[in-house]
This record gives C-alpha cells, sequence and structure tokens, in this order.
C-alpha cells in the first residue's frame, strides 16, 4: 500500500519513557476520526537523537520536525498538519523560526552530524526486517557470500581503516586476520554490547533502532573468520533493546538469513544473546573472555579462536562491505577513519545521542552541535571515556576527536560517552565520583586495581572534607602510576584517568582544597562557610530556628543573634547543611 505521509514517532527509551506509545495511540485514534488511516502509516522507530527534545514526531515527505509532542498535541498536528497542510509552529524546534527551522536537516543539533552508525534509527521501524531490507539491508551479507572469499573480506577491513570503537581501538581487520589465520575448527564471534559507563547509551540505542545490522555484520564476520557461532553479551537492564534483538533474530531465521546454510550458500552461523551479569568490569574484554596473554583471537571463548567487537564497530561493517573500503576511509583523520557516536550528556544545552566524522572538534560538539553551556555558565572540562577517562580543559577545545589526540591530552575515546562540565562543578568532587565507581565496579582480583583504587578514593575523601595534604598529591600520583602499570585488565589500568588528568591541568584547585580549605564551586560540603550579610540581616531569627546543628549536638544552635538585630554563624558549630540559607528571606545568608 502506497501511503501519502508517514509520521515516525521516537521509540527510543528516553522517548518511550516520555509517553512515545500514547502518541502512537493517539495518531491511530486521531487518524481513524479523521479517515486518513489509509493514506498515513504511523511508524515507531529507534532514537533521533535529539533526546533533550523527545519525545520527537517527524512527518514525512515534509520532514516536518516536531519536539516535546505530547498524546494531547495529536488532535492538532492530525487537523491542522495532516488535514490543512500547516505546519504548527508551537511544536517546532524554535517557533520563532519555524519556517527555517520546521526540518531536521536545518536544526543546528545535526548540521554537522554524518550517520553511518545510526543511519537507519529514526528512520525504520526496528521490529519490521522488511523496513531494514528497504534500506540495503542485508545487501552485504549477499554479497560476501556470493562475491567474496574470506579473505577478501577481512582485506576489505583492513583497507577500509575501522578501529574498535569500544576501548583502544585496535584495527578491526587486523583482529579479524588473526582469527582467520587459526587453524580451522570451532570459532567464535562475540559482540559486546555491555555498556556500563554513567551518562552512556550509544549501544543501546543502536540496538533498539537498527538490531539487524548488528546480525548482518555478526554474520558476515561469522564468514570471514570461520566461526559458525556468535552470541551478543547485553546488559539484562536493556529490555526493550533485548526484545528488539529478539524478534529480530526470529525474523532473520524466518527468512534464511542466520541459521543453517545462509541464502543457499552453505555457509551456516547462528546467533545467542547472553544477559550481562550486573557489572560493569564484566563488558571489560579480559573479564568477559579470558586473561591475556595469548589475545582472544588466537585462544578465546572456551579456549576457542574468538573475535570481539562492540555494537558500534559492528554497525559500521555492513556499509563498508556495500559502499567499499575507499568510500569509508575518506572519512575521518588520516589514523582514525570514520564515524563516532557520543552520548552527549552534562551541562549542555542540546544533549542527546550524535555522530560525528572522526577529527571533529570538541568545540564543535560542545557549542555548535550541543548548543552552548547550560544557564549562561562557563565551559569548565569534559570527560571522553567514561569513569576510564580523561577530564579535558578548556585550552582543548580544539581538539580533533581521534585516538591520537586524545591520548595525548591524557584522555581516552572509550565507547563514546560525553560529559560536560561548567564552572558550579568541582574537579576534585568529579574524580571522587568516578572512583567511587570504579572502585566499587571492581573485581577485585589483582592488588593494584582493588588496593590502588581503594587508597585513591581515600585520598580524595580526605582532600574534599578539608584534611587533605601536599604529600596526598605525591601519593596520589604513585598509586596512579602503578595502578596503570600493574592492573591486569582494562579497568584497573585506566581508572586512574580521572584523577591523572585532573591533577595534571586543575591542581590549582586541588591545592585550593589543601591550602585553603575552599572549594570554589561549593560541592565540597564540609569545605563550604556560610556567612550572614550584617546589612541584610533584619534580625528575624527564623535562621536560628532552623539550623539544626543544636538538635543535633544536645547544644544551642550555630546561630547566635538577638530579635531585629544581625545575627552570625559559629563556623565551629555549623554542620553545612545549608538550612539557614534556604529559609532567609532576606538574602542575608550565602556561602563561599
Amino acid at each position: 500500500m502506497a501511503y501519502e505521509s508517514y509520521v515516525l514517532v521516537c521509540g527510543g527509551t528516553a522517548c518511550c519513557s516520555g509517553g512515545a506509545d500514547k502518541i502512537v495511540e493517539a495518531f491511530a485514534n486521531e487518524l481513524e476520526a479523521a479517515g486518513l488511516k489509509q493514506k498515513v502509516q504511523v511508524v515507531t522507530t529507534g532514537c533521533l537523537g535529539f533526546c533533550e527534545q523527545g519525545p520527537i514526531v517527524k512527518i514525512l515527505p515534509q520532514g516536518t520536525f516536531y519536539v516535546q509532542v505530547k498524546a494531547e498535541d495529536v488532535k492538532e498536528i492530525v487537523a491542522e498538519h495532516l488535514v490543512k497542510g500547516r505546519v504548527v509552529q508551537r511544536l517546532c524546534y524554535d517557533p520563532e523560526q519555524a519556517k527555517k527551522l520546521v526540518a531536521e536537516a536545518n536544526i543546528p543539533f545535526y548540521q554537522k552530524q554524518y550517520r553511518i552508525v545510526l543511519r537507519n534509527c529514526g528512520v525504520i521501524d526496528p521490529e519490521k526486517i522488511e523496513d531494514y531490507i528497504a534500506r540495503d539491508g542485508y545487501k552485504a551479507i549477499e554479497k560476501v557470500l556470493f562475491e567474496m572469499t574470506p579473505e577478501q573480506v577481512v582485506e576489505e577491513m583492513l583497507k577500509s581503516g575501522l578501529r574498535g570503537r569500544g576501548g583502544a581501538g585496535f584495527p578491526t581487520g587486523m583482529k579479524w586476520k588473526f582469527a582467520q589465520q587459526q587453524p580451522k575448527g570451532q570459532k567464535y564471534m562475540v559482540c559486546n554490547a555491555d555498556e556500563g559507563d554513567p551518562g552512556a547509551y550509544m549501544d543501546r540505542s543502536t540496538l533498539e533502532g537498527d538490531p539487524h545490522s548488528i546480525l548482518e555484520a555478526m554474520t558476515i564476520a561469522g564468514y570471514a573468520i570461520g566461526a559458525s557461532k556468535g552470541f551478543i553479551y547485553i546488559r539484562a537492564e536493556y529490555p526493550l533493546a533485548i526484545h528488539r534483538l529478539e524478534v529480530a533474530i526470529a525474523q532473520a531465521h524466518e527468512l534464511g538469513l542466520l541459521g543453517d546454510d545462509i541464502l543457499g550458500s552453505g555457509f551456516s552461523f547462528d546467533i545467542e544473546l547472553r544477559f550481562g551479569a550486573g557489572a560493569f568490569v564484566c563488558g571489560e574484554e579480559t573479564a568477559l573472555l579470558k586473561p591475556r596473554p595469548p589475545f582472544p583471537a588466537v585462544k578465546g571463548l572456551w579456549g576457542c579462536p574468538t573475535v570481539i567487537n562492540n555494537v558500534e564497530t559492528l554497525a559500521n561493517i555492513p556499509v563498508i562491505i556495500n559502499k567499499g573500503a575507499d568510500w569509508f576511509s575518506k572519512i575521518g583523520t588520516a589514523t582514525t577513519k570514520g564515524t563516532k557516536v557520543f552520548a552527549l550528556t552534562g551541562k549542555v544545552n542540546n544533549s542527546g545521542l550524535i555522530e560525528v566524522p572522526m577529527g571533529t572538534t570538541l568545540r564543535e560538539i560542545i557549542f555548535d552541535i550541543g548548543g552552548g553551556i547550560r544557564g549562561g555558565h562557563q565551559f569548565k572540562a569534559a570527560q571522553t571515556g567514561g569513569p576510564s577517562g580523561g577530564i579535558i580543559p578548556p585550552q582543548f577545545l580544539d581538539t580533533p576527536i581521534d585516538y591520537e589526540s586524545l591520548a595525548k591530552i591524557g584522555s581516552i575515546m572509550g565507547s563514546g560517552g560525553l560529559i560536560v562540565m561548567d564552572e558550579t562543578d568541582c574537579v576534585v568532587d568529579i574524580a571522587k565520583f568516578y572512583l567511587d565507581f570504579t572502585v566499587d565496579e571492581s573485581c577485585g582480583k589483582c592488588a593494584p586495581c582493588r588496593i590502588g583504587g581503594r587508597k585513591l578514593l581515600n585520598y580524595l575523601k580526605k582532600i574534599t572534607d578539608g584534611r587533605g595534604t601536599e604529600q596526598d598529591i605525591k601519593d596520589m600520583e604513585a598509586i596512579c602510576d602503578a595502578m596503570n602499570k600493574a592492573s591486569l585488565c582494562g579497568l584497573g589500568q585506566t581508572a586512574s584517568n580521572p584523577v591523572r588528568s585532573t591533577l595534571r591541568y586543575f591542581m590549582d584547585e586541588y591545592m585550593e582544597h589543601i591550602k585553603d580549605k575552599k572549594c570554589r564551586s561549593g560541592k565540597c560540603s564540609k569545605l563550604i562557610q556560610y556567612k550572614i550579610d550584617p546589612a541584610k540581616c533584619k534580625g528575624c531569627t527564623m535562621c536560628a530556628r532552623k539550623c539544626p546543628a543544636g538538635a543535633i549536638s544536645g547544644t544551642v544552635g550555630a546561630i547566635s543573634g538577638t530579635v531585629k538585630n544581625p545575627h552570625v554563624i559559629d563556623q565551629a558549630k555549623c554542620i553545612k547543611c545549608g538550612a539557614c540559607e534556604a529559609t532567609c528571606k532576606f538574602g542575608a545568608i550565602s556561602h563561599g
């Protein structure tokens, strides 16, 4: 059936939590009432990326982009847009410039993006294999099985320059070649879909929006290395992604695209889902398979040669096969080809899922795509690479995103979390947050990580409590070095990166905490001092009555003074709770 219009409703996790299912239901009801059911098709897609503005509705063929849509808005969209052909300006990204910004391509958030990995997310219904096939889906596996040898497939990957998107950026083709060169026998292909970084949701969104691309890529990899079995290790906390993968696997089996004798080629390959064990470290390669050496491509899962790639790496494979390695290698930088997907979060105006060519600068991502810092604040730092990444200061805003450039400034690409901070954030507190996370997530098997991480965390707590010394800094630097060199796996080796990078670029802030007993952002509560401005204090006594310090200590509170006279705060008794500042109606109390 040919439709006149298509209504695409974002069905990613974020928009689903915002009521996407109710929006879809409302469209079905309103289209029925308007007599448009045979002319307009409603499609639930994967993530459209602009999570800050969700739920999102996109209408084709015009490409009209509606943001922050609610179920109650649907009646107006149907009556005005689909019946009368008039844009509902109030639901556009910028109502004042609705005519200019009505289409996705004209919205600044999308203008510097280039979608390869996310090419189908927000475009197709991820639960319909026909939608995937209509956009060249499974064309690559057909080409590989009937036109290419396994050696040619590996050569194409090497030529493309694709590097692993999950960690250190090891060349994908080289990893495949190592496994291919092993003697024939049982081999495995593993997709690592365990994504536990705070603020990261790149792989989840890819699986939710385009599950068949991962199945096709794994099958291609299986053919290239001689594997007949694949596993997707996915977080159990990703129910929507799991559901869509299960649907996709069943559909691929039904059409002969998975299982025995795929497309009559004589090649057999099947895929199973394995659910995460609940810990962040379980997604680290050596924890997931086995310690190195030898590398998994030589001896991996159950002692057999195994290739492990993450979701983003695999999502590139069908496109490279279809369009060619030469096409792919022209995108990006000299050492890092293709694009990178980031979950852009933190103190930025336009948070969301983005994909940019390698070589795009942090400044372009944060200020052009991200729309700058929220609330008119100043940019302070950005962190790439999740808990294992470095914290990047303003002087490196023009650093291009690629593996080597980030490594030079003490950070890593990682899986793609990008968290933006402003001047209200304390870098010592941020480092403490990430150390607390990695200490909790450490498996505890090796002493450098188990003991070193805990010692670092204790030093950071000591400094944020106002008890730090300059010797603590020297001790922390030595521990960071030991953890990096001696830990058994990638978690321990990189866990100290937030500390190393903040010591490198924000030493003055550490010294403020240690020498001046001051936290400039006011985040370290034990270093805060609440003060009363006598010129503004009316002597109403409300602050003294609300102060809980007396009840806690069993004596008088921290605030003293008489009616209609300025009050004062006894810093020795103050418990830094902020109740006085919240209570004062005259703005007489401040902290710093």
